[in-house]
Protein backbone atom coordinates (compact mmCIF):
# COMPACT_ATOMS: atom_id res chain seq x y z
CA UNK A 1 0.00 0.00 0.00
CA UNK A 2 1.48 3.35 -1.02
CA UNK A 3 0.88 6.43 1.05
CA UNK A 4 0.38 9.86 -0.44
CA UNK A 5 3.54 11.91 0.03
CA UNK A 6 3.10 15.35 1.61
CA UNK A 7 4.97 17.49 -0.92
CA UNK A 8 5.54 20.30 1.59
CA UNK A 9 8.23 18.08 3.12
CA UNK A 10 10.49 18.98 0.16
CA UNK A 11 10.16 22.69 0.93
CA UNK A 12 10.83 22.11 4.62
CA UNK A 13 13.91 19.99 3.91
CA UNK A 14 15.24 22.52 1.38
CA UNK A 15 14.75 25.28 3.95
CA UNK A 16 16.74 23.32 6.57
CA UNK A 17 19.43 22.57 3.96
CA UNK A 18 19.83 26.26 3.17
CA UNK A 19 19.48 27.55 6.75
CA UNK A 20 22.20 25.28 8.15
CA UNK A 21 24.38 25.49 5.00
CA UNK A 22 24.31 21.73 4.50
CA UNK A 23 25.25 20.00 1.27
CA UNK A 24 22.91 17.06 1.82
CA UNK A 25 19.94 16.15 3.99
CA UNK A 26 18.09 12.87 4.31
CA UNK A 27 14.63 12.19 5.73
CA UNK A 28 13.33 8.71 6.41
CA UNK A 29 9.78 7.77 7.35
CA UNK A 30 8.31 4.29 7.73
CA UNK A 31 7.92 3.73 3.99
CA UNK A 32 9.52 6.79 2.36
CA UNK A 33 13.12 7.97 2.10
CA UNK A 34 13.96 11.43 0.74
CA UNK A 35 17.46 12.77 0.12
CA UNK A 36 18.13 16.32 -1.06
CA UNK A 37 21.63 17.16 -2.28
CA UNK A 38 23.00 20.59 -3.08
CA UNK A 39 26.14 21.09 -5.16
CA UNK A 40 27.63 22.07 -8.46
CA UNK A 41 26.15 20.89 -11.74
CA UNK A 42 28.80 18.15 -11.84
CA UNK A 43 27.62 16.79 -8.50
CA UNK A 44 23.91 17.33 -9.08
CA UNK A 45 21.78 20.40 -8.94
CA UNK A 46 19.59 21.26 -5.96
CA UNK A 47 16.54 20.37 -8.08
CA UNK A 48 17.58 16.73 -8.39
CA UNK A 49 15.68 14.83 -5.73
CA UNK A 50 15.83 11.16 -4.95
CA UNK A 51 12.69 9.61 -3.50
CA UNK A 52 12.33 5.91 -2.98
CA UNK A 53 10.24 3.60 -0.92
CA UNK A 54 11.83 1.80 1.99
CA UNK A 55 10.77 -1.81 2.36
CA UNK A 56 9.65 -2.88 5.82
CA UNK A 57 11.69 -6.06 6.00
CA UNK A 58 14.69 -7.53 4.15
CA UNK A 59 12.47 -10.46 3.09
CA UNK A 60 10.45 -8.07 0.89
CA UNK A 61 13.56 -7.07 -1.06
CA UNK A 62 14.55 -9.28 -3.97
CA UNK A 63 17.93 -10.99 -3.37
CA UNK A 64 19.70 -9.24 -6.27
CA UNK A 65 18.38 -5.86 -5.10
CA UNK A 66 19.90 -6.18 -1.61
CA UNK A 67 23.00 -4.12 -1.11
CA UNK A 68 25.85 -6.24 0.13
CA UNK A 69 28.04 -4.31 2.53
CA UNK A 70 31.66 -5.37 2.27
CA UNK A 71 34.52 -4.34 4.51
CA UNK A 72 37.12 -3.06 2.06
CA UNK A 73 39.60 -1.73 4.64
CA UNK A 74 41.71 -4.90 4.73
CA UNK A 75 41.64 -5.45 0.96
CA UNK A 76 45.09 -5.82 -0.64
CA UNK A 77 44.32 -2.96 -3.03
CA UNK A 78 43.05 -0.54 -0.37
CA UNK A 79 44.42 3.00 -0.76
CA UNK A 80 44.31 4.82 2.57
CA UNK A 81 44.81 8.45 3.46
CA UNK A 82 48.39 9.35 4.38
CA UNK A 83 47.25 12.57 6.10
CA UNK A 84 44.32 14.26 7.83
CA UNK A 85 42.61 16.73 5.52
CA UNK A 86 39.87 17.34 2.99
CA UNK A 87 39.46 14.97 0.06
CA UNK A 88 38.82 16.29 -3.45
CA UNK A 89 37.92 13.87 -6.24
CA UNK A 90 38.61 16.36 -9.06
CA UNK A 91 41.50 18.72 -9.80
CA UNK A 92 39.22 21.77 -9.51
CA UNK A 93 35.54 22.56 -8.89
CA UNK A 94 33.38 21.59 -11.86
CA UNK A 95 36.06 19.38 -13.44
CA UNK A 96 35.67 15.65 -14.02
CA UNK A 97 36.80 13.36 -11.21
CA UNK A 98 40.28 11.90 -11.52
CA UNK A 99 38.75 8.41 -11.40
CA UNK A 100 35.32 6.84 -10.99
CA UNK A 101 34.12 3.38 -10.06
CA UNK A 102 35.08 0.89 -12.76
CA UNK A 103 37.96 2.90 -14.23
CA UNK A 104 41.19 1.14 -15.12
CA UNK A 105 44.20 2.92 -13.59
CA UNK A 106 47.94 2.68 -14.00
CA UNK A 107 50.57 2.94 -11.31
CA UNK A 108 51.21 6.58 -10.31
CA UNK A 109 48.00 7.82 -11.98
CA UNK A 110 46.30 10.54 -9.87
CA UNK A 111 43.32 9.23 -7.86
CA UNK A 112 42.38 12.28 -5.78
CA UNK A 113 43.74 15.21 -3.81
CA UNK A 114 43.86 15.63 -0.05
CA UNK A 115 44.23 19.20 1.14
CA UNK A 116 46.07 19.39 4.44
CA UNK A 117 47.01 22.77 5.91
CA UNK A 118 46.56 24.52 2.52
CA UNK A 119 48.88 21.97 0.83
CA UNK A 120 47.38 19.90 -1.99
CA UNK A 121 48.61 16.31 -1.68
CA UNK A 122 48.11 14.33 -4.89
CA UNK A 123 47.26 10.71 -4.05
CA UNK A 124 48.44 8.38 -6.81
CA UNK A 125 47.61 4.78 -7.63
CA UNK A 126 50.13 2.44 -5.98
CA UNK A 127 49.61 -0.13 -8.75
CA UNK A 128 47.78 -0.93 -11.98
CA UNK A 129 44.22 -2.18 -11.68
CA UNK A 130 40.52 -1.41 -11.67
CA UNK A 131 38.73 0.93 -9.23
CA UNK A 132 36.27 -1.40 -7.48
CA UNK A 133 35.28 0.82 -4.55
CA UNK A 134 35.32 4.57 -3.83
CA UNK A 135 34.89 5.15 -0.11
CA UNK A 136 34.93 8.97 0.00
CA UNK A 137 32.91 11.85 -1.39
CA UNK A 138 34.11 15.14 -2.79
CA UNK A 139 35.04 17.77 -0.17
CA UNK A 140 34.75 15.18 2.60
CA UNK A 141 37.06 15.43 5.62
CA UNK A 142 39.31 12.37 5.95
CA UNK A 143 41.40 10.98 8.77
CA UNK A 144 44.86 9.44 8.68
CA UNK A 145 44.55 5.80 7.57
CA UNK A 146 40.95 6.20 6.33
CA UNK A 147 40.05 4.12 3.28
CA UNK A 148 39.86 6.22 0.11
CA UNK A 149 39.59 3.79 -2.83
CA UNK A 150 40.19 0.12 -3.60
CA UNK A 151 42.12 -1.03 -6.67
CA UNK A 152 41.76 -4.64 -7.72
Amino acid sequence: MKMKLDETIFDKLAEILKKHELSEIEYKDDDVKIRLTKGSVAQGSPKEIEVREVKQSPAEVEPEAREIKKDWSDHAGAVKSPVVGTCYLAPEPGAQNFVVLGDMVQKDQPLLIIEAMKVMNLIKAPRDGKIVHVAVSNAEPVEYGQLLVVIE
